[in-house]
């Protein structure tokens, strides 16, 4: 068993590659294991340390593999499962299929004691049923989906035969349509009174760019260019359970952006660089700075159910319609859908990974754009085709 240290094209951090023969299997695999250390810097020796101590965790695990027998209960091989995996997926997703595991499905599975061979296609089923009750079809399907891994990984282990996932029907997939969106008007109205509140700059990136909440708090100065008048998408933060993880990385490879920066938006950072030097002259010896563009009087990050909780107050307060911080991206998306931008273009302004997402998100706003063509159209030929 080998672990080498290696550095990928336009990734920021570090990753381990892992050469181990599989002990179920006799099979020669390799694994990819993903690190928060950043190429950028001195950090190779970082990276190394790192490198020993995967290492020493597939040797432990004897190559990554879960050695348990037959007899073993279904609950007790999700959570080992779930540690099997761990070292080969980011923190965040790590603590994602924990919350799914440790609060939905072992609460439903433990009392049935089912050891890992018995579990059918019935008890799963069982399971949608249940969950069906109190979440949508979308979330039950993520379930489904950590669920499957693990009886995959079973598989592989030669400890079931069949994976009783596959024998269900899956719930279908509700397309989400409740997505609301604030006109120009609302816009403009909601920039004025935003106006010398914390939350200023965030709400201006929002509505100008369309950025995630997650890019907006991760957003650093250190990907701020005044030269250049522009900046990158490249850091982001988000909230897992009670967990806030901070990370160099987006959500997907179009995510990592390079966006520009007007004369607003660059007033707007001038700002905010002033009020931190202000905060940080205030208490030099307490002022925390992580290098972040957005951040309490105390330099600390924001945290990112605060800022959709004054976020929303803020609307109230202002008898604005009350939207999630999130429709301020579907606001920009319909906005520029009504400038006369094409889908396309929408697409890599927004940083979605596929522009069949763009045009499945706001398929509706698209018909609004075709219904002003056949409205043109009609004004132009409806003398031409009138019948006396």
């Amino acid at each position: 068993m080998t672990a080498t240290v290696h550095e990928k094209s336009n990734r920021p951090n570090y990753y381990i590659l892992v050469r181990y023969r599989d002990e179920a299997t006799g099979h020669k695999r390799q694994k990819w294991v993903t690190t928060d250390i950043p190429v950028r810097g001195n950090n190779k020796r970082k990276a190394e340390e790192r490198r020993k101590e995967v290492l020493a965790e597939f040797e432990r695990t004897g190559g990554g593999t879960v050695n348990v027998g037959r007899d073993i209960l279904f609950t007790v091989f999700i959570l080992l499962w779930l540690e099997q995996l761990k070292p080969s997926i980011e923190a965040v997703t790590y603590d994602t299929y924990k919350m799914i595991i440790c609060n939905q499905i072992i609460p439903f599975f433990e009392s049935k004691k089912l050891k890992l061979m018995e579990v059918t296609s019935q008890h799963i089923q069982q399971y949608i049923t249940f969950k069906l009750k109190s979440v949508s079809p979308n979330t039950v399907r993520k379930h489904l989906w950590n669920l499957s891994k693990c009886f995959n990984a079973a598989i592989k282990q030669k400890l079931i035969v069949f994976n009783p996932v596959k024998g269900i029907d899956m719930p279908k997939k509700i397309k989400y349509t409740g997505a609301k969106y604030y006109n120009e008007k609302q816009i403009d109205d909601l920039l004025a009174v935003m106006n010398g509140d914390p939350l200023e700059g965030i709400i201006l990136l929002a509505v100008f760019y369309g950025l995630r909440r997650s890019e907006l708090l991760g957003l650093k100065w250190s990907a701020v260019d005044f030269d250049n008048n522009t900046f990158d998408i490249k850091h982001t933060v988000v909230k897992v359970g009670k967990t806030i993880h901070k990370k160099d990385s987006a959500k997907n490879n179009s995510s990592y952006r390079t966006l520009p920066m007007t004369d607003i938006v660059i007033e707007m950072f001038n700002r905010q660089k002033a009020r931190q030097d202000y905060y940080r002259s205030l208490q030099p010896n307490d002022y925390v700075d992580e290098g972040y563009v957005f951040t309490k009087e105390t330099g600390q990050l924001f945290l990112p159910n605060y800022v959709t909780k004054r976020f929303k107050e803020i609307l109230v307060r202002n008898n604005l319609p009350i939207i999630r911080l999130h429709d301020l991206r579907h606001s920009t998306a319909s906005y520029l859908l009504y400038l006369g931008f094409n889908m396309k273009e929408i697409s890599v302004w927004l940083g979605h990974g596929d522009i069949g997402i763009t045009m499945n998100l706001y398929a509706h706003l698209d018909m609004e754009s075709k219904r002003n063509i056949a409205d043109t159209l009609n004004g132009k030929f409806q003398k031409s085709v009138a019948h006396e």
